[in-house]
């Protein structure tokens, strides 16, 4: 395994740093910024009194563009891998987990990497610019099947609208660029109302997630940090849309026997012990200052766990609400 100190000069704050920060005092100890990007929230961590931060990124550009900061150690893998990919640096047990989920601005902003309907670039959107492509979704897959991911992965209500408009499209031709498939999305759509996000944002959030597995990583993310952490360590997770921050969410609250209790037609079962304790009781969001300064920050939502002396729960025993798309994979 490839692992060296390394960080990279951050272009912005990275989002709600303040207030994980403030929640998480005093900051000391080994923590894990499963979602590197950029170094924002490891520099951050260090900078606020971590002895070490072990950054983790699966997206090979983040790892070339990286430059050396001591006691930030940056390794490439997934944070589904966290537990192992920590334990293999020496720290078997960390005293925090910082992740931030989905996609990032360096890629978004990068029209050859194809995350974003607003510039052309290739129907790409791999963050480890590997195995199959969205291009490949698009082109390949059967109609029904790839509404159901426009629909589950985006919650787009025109998913079988446009899911037949893509089908008939690459019957003539293949689909190759961001911009050739957000303009069959469009056509398929009323004109958005000022203020009202892009036709093709919600399609394009579901390639994505697809391509990259993005909940299920989320999930074996959350288990792996369960896993990882010392009693008494911190998880702190930011999310930017709903499906994360419901899964987010669902597994805290089973974690830390917050769920609601049972019914005369579903009474309650006994559990196993609680694993984590809730630090916020409800999501953290930006306040207007931070929105101002940083747009992407408006649909953000922080969630704090602190952890508990208990065994991890398998993950079967915890109901996440995940699309059934891929529900099925953490059944027990």
């Amino acid at each position: 395994m490839m692992m060296s100190p390394i960080s990279a000069a951050p272009p912005h704050v990275p989002v709600l740093i303040g207030a994980i920060l403030e929640r998480v005092a005093p900051v000391a100890g080994i923590w894990v910024d499963g979602t590197f990007g950029a170094g924002g929230y490891a520099r951050a961590l260090r900078g606020a009194g971590a002895d070490r931060v072990i950054g983790i990124d699966r997206d090979p550009d983040v790892l070339a563009a990286a430059v050396p900061v001591a006691g930030i150690t940056l390794v490439p893998g997934r944070f589904g891998d966290l537990d192992r990919i920590a334990s293999e640096a020496g720290s078997p047990e960390v005293d925090g987990v910082v992740l931030d989920i989905g996609v990032s601005s360096m890629q978004i902003d990068a029209p050859e990497r194809g995350f974003s309907f607003q510039k052309d670039g290739p129907l790409d959107m791999r963050m480890e610019q590997a195995g199959p492509t969205a291009a490949d979704l698009v082109n390949d897959l059967p109609e029904g099947e790839l509404a159901d991911i426009l629909f589950q992965y985006g919650e787009e209500r025109a998913s079988r609208r446009i899911a037949r408009a893509i089908v008939a499209a690459r019957r003539a031709v293949p689909f190759e660029t961001t911009l050739g498939l957000a303009e069959v999305i469009e056509r398929q759509l009323p004109r958005p109302k000022p203020g009202q996000p892009h036709a093709a944002t919600r399609s394009f959030q579901a390639l994505r997630i697809a391509v990259n597995d993005e909940l299920g990583e989320l999930v074996r993310g959350l288990a792996a940090a369960e896993r990882a952490l010392k009693e008494g360590g911190l998880l702190a997770v930011v999310t930017f849309h709903s499906l994360e921050d419901r899964v987010v969410k669902r597994f805290l609250r089973d974690r830390s026997g917050a769920a609601p209790g049972g019914s005369r037609h579903a009474p309650a079962t006994e559990g196993p012990p609680p694993s984590f304790s809730l630090v916020t009781r409800k999501a953290v969001e930006a306040d207007a200052e931070e929105v101002a300064a940083n747009p992407r920050a408006r649909s953000a939502k922080l969630r704090i766990a602190r952890r508990l002396d208990t065994p991890p729960v398998p993950l079967g025993a915890t109901e996440l609400g995940l699309p059934a798309r891929i529900a099925r994979e953490f059944r027990s």
